[in-house]
């Protein structure tokens, strides 16, 4: 069994976060800059199985696409196109960025260091990425009960 990459797509960095190998839990694992991210990603895959990616999509308030799907459905139909075998689960990131921001808060990390944008990115990777992991778990449960 591989490891999920979630994605937090943004213009200036992209958030990145991974799973166990087992697929149980999310973890940060860094902030690269959109230019950097393709020859980031190949090689994470050169050492590591990845089985899917999970990409956060942002979503309005009324369950529309916001406005920044103009940027991102491009770079997903790129992530398809350079990995046509994986998976991709595009994940509603609503109000990601605010519950990271909030982690840092309750864990204790100094003012100072919250201003780091990109550790707010990787953390909201994380959370979307245990999201989606949760809800998997949960239809899977679901599933049991029937």
């Amino acid at each position: 069994m591989g490891r999920i990459i979630a994605i937090d797509y943004g213009t200036k960095r992209i958030g990145l976060a991974v799973t166990d190998p087992l697929q149980i839990f999310a973890s940060p694992l860094n902030t690269v800059s959109p230019k950097e991210f393709d020859d980031y990603i190949s090689g994470y895959l050169k050492h590591e199985e990845i089985d899917a990616f999970v990409i956060g999509y942002p979503v309005q308030m009324n369950n529309q696409p916001s406005e920044s799907v103009t940027y991102i459905n491009p770079f997903i139909k790129k992530l398809k196109k350079m990995f046509p075998e994986k998976h991709i689960h595009l994940v509603d990131e609503r109000f990601t960025s605010q519950m990271a921001f909030m982690t840092m808060i309750d864990g204790g990390v100094k003012k100072k260091d919250r201003q780091d944008k990109s550790m707010v990115d990787k953390i909201s990777a994380s959370i979307i990425l245990q999201s989606f992991l949760d809800s998997r778990q949960n239809k899977k449960e679901n599933i049991k009960l029937k």
